[in-house]
C-alpha cells in the first residue's frame, strides 16, 4: 500500500518534494477509489464504505474540474497517466 502511494506521488509530482499538489491528490484519491471498488466486490452491503467512496469520487471530480480550468496540459497528463474516463 505504501509503495502504491509513493508510485502515484512520483508519477504525478511536479517537483521532487511535491506531496500536496492537485495532481498528486487526484492520484491518491484514484487509488483509494479503486481500493474501495475492490472491497465492494466481496462486501456488497457495506453501506458505511459506500459513503466514503461517494465522497472520494465527488472530491476527485471537483479537483479534476479545478485542474482543467487552471492547467489544461496537466489535466490531460493526469487523465492519461491514471487512465480515467472523462
Amino acid at each position: 500500500m505504501i509503495q502504491k502511494k509513493k508510485g502515484a506521488i512520483k508519477l504525478l509530482a511536479i517537483h521532487e518534494k511535491d506531496v500536496g499538489s492537485t495532481e498528486v491528490q487526484i492520484g491518491l484519491l484514484t487509488e483509494k477509489i479503486s481500493k474501495l471498488s475492490e472491497h465492494f466486490k466481496n462486501f456488497k452491503k457495506d453501506k458505511h464504505s459506500t459513503l466514503g467512496l461517494t465522497k472520494s469520487v465527488n472530491k476527485r471530480k471537483k479537483l479534476l474540474n479545478y485542474l482543467k480550468k487552471r492547467n489544461p496540459d496537466s489535466y490531460q497528463k493526469v487523465i492519461k497517466e491514471l487512465n480515467i474516463r472523462k
